[in-house]
């Protein structure tokens, strides 16, 4: 069995079950990696947990998998959301592949009063998510939200989830307390920053904890990745503690 050879299927696992592939993944498996029948690949579904599966029909444009046996459970991220500006393309790409590989469970782009980015294709991100899933050994995908705005989100925010926002006007020291577990969500902004009114209305909030992420004002993808190291060294699931 190849370990290196992981698929994201949408289609039930199980011992026994057989899956089909689609022609794209069929070309990948067989026309890319060469595999032919009798070989092992990983499959995962983002609620079965992963499975090995055997090839047992191999073909240019489809091919049939058999589930063999359990390798690993499903392992849900801990319940922290990741909102973002979206910024340049292949940035914005950036930040939903480090979401997936750093352990984010939902992933929502936001269009915030300062937004300046080509329209969001949330599709497209969302393949990005599967790749990403793939590479890294993920056994569950977040789902990539449809982009909204900033001011309606906040409107209806629950009040349970709070909202570690990284607010660049406190660029300084690195704040390393952030709060207890439980649902969070982590708000980077756009290239031009947050407006007034959107960083006054942030910190009238109850459920923000604004946090400086060091002594220079960061760009937006490197600010997802440091806010989401800091929260994970935390209180997430890097210390086995989850959240």
């Amino acid at each position: 069995m190849s370990e290196k050879i992981r698929l994201y299927v949408d289609t039930p696992l199980g011992e026994g079950q057989s899956v089909l592939l689609s022609r794209d993944q069929a070309h990948y498996l067989f026309g890319v990696m060469r595999q032919q029948v009798g070989a092992y690949v990983s499959l995962f579904n983002g609620r079965d947990g992963e499975w090995q599966a055997e090839v047992v029909e191999a073909g240019k444009r489809k091919g049939i998998l058999l589930c063999t046996k359990l390798t690993a459970p499903l392992r849900m991220p801990p319940d922290l959301w990741l909102l973002f500006a979206p910024i340049k393309k292949a940035r914005t790409d950036f930040i939903v592949e480090k979401a997936v590989e750093m352990g984010a469970r939902a992933i929502a782009p936001v269009i915030t009063e300062y937004t300046n980015s080509e329209r969001v294709r949330q599709d497209r991100l969302q393949a990005h998510a599967l790749e990403a899933a793939e590479q890294c050994g993920a056994t569950y995908v977040p789902q990539v939200q449809a982009a909204g705005r900033l001011d309606r989100l906040l409107a209806d925010w629950d009040p349970d989830r709070r909202i570690l926002f990284a607010d660049e006007s406190r660029a300084g020291t690195l704040d390393a307390l952030i709060g207890a577990p439980g649902p969070w969500a982590i708000l980077i902004g756009p290239e031009g920053g947050f407006s007034s009114w959107e960083r006054e209305t942030l910190l009238k909030m109850p459920q923000v904890v604004p946090i400086a992420l060091g002594p220079r004002i960061l760009r937006a993808d490197t600010a997802a990745v440091a806010a989401m190291t800091l929260w994970q060294h935390s209180i997430g699931d890097w210390q086995g503690g989850g959240a």
